[in-house]
């Protein structure tokens, strides 16, 4: 008995060690989140900037965010490959810098036309691929997997603050300065200062975790699900769906925010100019955020499938308010979806890694690769938007949450058995 006292106490010791190591790792990745949230909504605001100045039309303006969402497609898998030789924290210090080169590629870009730009958002959007395929199975495995979602739940919560405040300080440093500027040229250069300084916040982010004290995650050995296949992350039916799901939802969140602007523009809707709709994108993203936080405590005592279902079915009648809707009450319903969209992609992320065991890793990337999403919805909307109205066109994203109802109240006995 004396000779197991130190063991026991070493054991002690160690777990407590352990916790406080996987909180500071939480509390740091969670930056991450909030900044890669801050950058993707700024397109909401460059979108109708980059239509105006380049007499885009919709489809054409919908071209950022093919680039952007584009290159988790093209990206996720060889970042997999990459996370895999040469870890999670260095991977994530490698897609911070590469972020920050793309947020200085929109310098030239201001010189050089809409083509250039289209690069930038490449380039920015490769890296913050390369940190959401080390960053977000990083976080599921922080703890134990029943509360994998609410702790991405938690993360995202701090990614939709980003959000929030990115159509803000977009709106109020380019839109705001656009009034001042003349010619196409001058309001092409209203992009460089707010860019730059995210390159050199990026850039000092990357050295910070460069050298922060992170714990080694190396692929869990869990049991996959009974009745599925075993082979690759491929044969594992709750994956692919999933997958399916991330496109939809990404596709949807992305497309339903690319639009606001132009949305609260039209007559029928509230007449608002750019310089005033942009306000309200930051409403739309904080309801996100809002519903985050509300979900990281809902989700540790109800099953995260029911809360997704709900929540999906929510934004489709949303969503439908708003098409056949007019003035503030269709104006508030589209609002209001971004409250519903909250607990979706830690959700569905979650649910889709569960019991993967070592093919997590490979499972992250083609999840991530499914944000692409967010490249064609929005496209296709665009194309919808241009032969219909607007308005119309938002019937595309309530298709989409109609899968991710189906796929909330399928797998809503997920974790059940643990």
């Amino acid at each position: 008995m004396a000779s197991m006292a130190p063991n026991t106490a070493s054991t002690a010791s160690s777990e407590l060690a352990g916790g406080t190591q996987n909180t500071s790792a939480l509390v740091i990745v969670t930056i991450l989140f909030f900044m890669w949230g801050l950058i993707t909504s700024l397109n909401d605001v460059l979108i109708p900037h980059l239509k105006a100045i380049y007499t885009l039309s919709y489809v054409q303006a919908m071209l950022v965010q093919f680039c952007f969402f584009g290159a988790y497609f093209i990206v996720s898998l060889p970042a997999g490959a990459l996370i895999r030789r040469i870890g999670y924290q260095k991977g994530a210090v490698t897609g911070l810098l590469i972020a920050a080169i793309g947020c200085v590629l929109f310098y030239p870009a201001s010189f050089g036309g809409y083509g250039l730009f289209l690069f930038a958002f490449f380039v920015l959007a490769s890296g913050i691929t390369i940190l959401q395929v080390a960053a977000n199975p990083y976080v599921t495995v922080l703890g134990p997997a029943r509360t994998a979602s609410s702790r991405l739940t938690l993360t995202q919560a701090f990614n939709s603050l980003g959000t929030t405040i990115g159509p803000a300080a977009g709106g109020l440093l380019i839109l705001s300065a656009v009034g001042a500027a003349a010619g196409a040229a001058a309001e092409a250069a209203t992009v460089r200062g707010p860019y730059l300084a995210l390159a050199g916040a990026l850039a000092l982010l990357a050295v910070m975790f460069a050298f922060a004290r992170l714990p080694q995650i190396a692929d869990s050995e869990d049991v996959a699900l009974a009745g599925e296949g075993h082979g690759s992350a491929w044969a594992h039916r709750h994956l692919v769906l999933g997958a399916i799901g991330i496109f939809l939802y990404v596709g949807a969140e992305v497309s339903i925010g690319s639009f606001l602007i132009n949305f609260f523009g039209e007559a029928n809707i509230a007449g608002l100019s750019h310089a005033d709709a942009y306000h309200y994108v930051s409403i739309y993203w904080g309801g996100a955020m809002v519903g985050r936080f509300i979900g990281f405590a809902v989700m540790r005592v109800a099953s995260p499938g029911k809360t997704l279902a709900f929540n999906a079915l929510l934004a489709i009648v949303l969503v439908l308010a708003a098409v056949f809707g007019s003035g503030k009450v269709a104006m508030w319903a589209i609002l209001a979806v971004g409250l519903c969209n909250s607990i979706m992609f830690p959700t569905i992320f979650s649910m889709a890694l569960h019991g993967l065991g070592k093919y997590t890793g490979q499972g992250s990337g083609i999840l991530c690769m499914a944000i692409v999403g967010g490249a064609l919805v929005p496209f296709a909307q665009g194309a919808l938007a241009d032969a219909m109205g607007v308005q119309a066109s938002f019937l595309l994203p309530a298709a989409c949450y109609g899968f991710i109802l189906y796929f909330g109240a399928k797998y809503s006995s997920l974790y059940a058995a643990q």
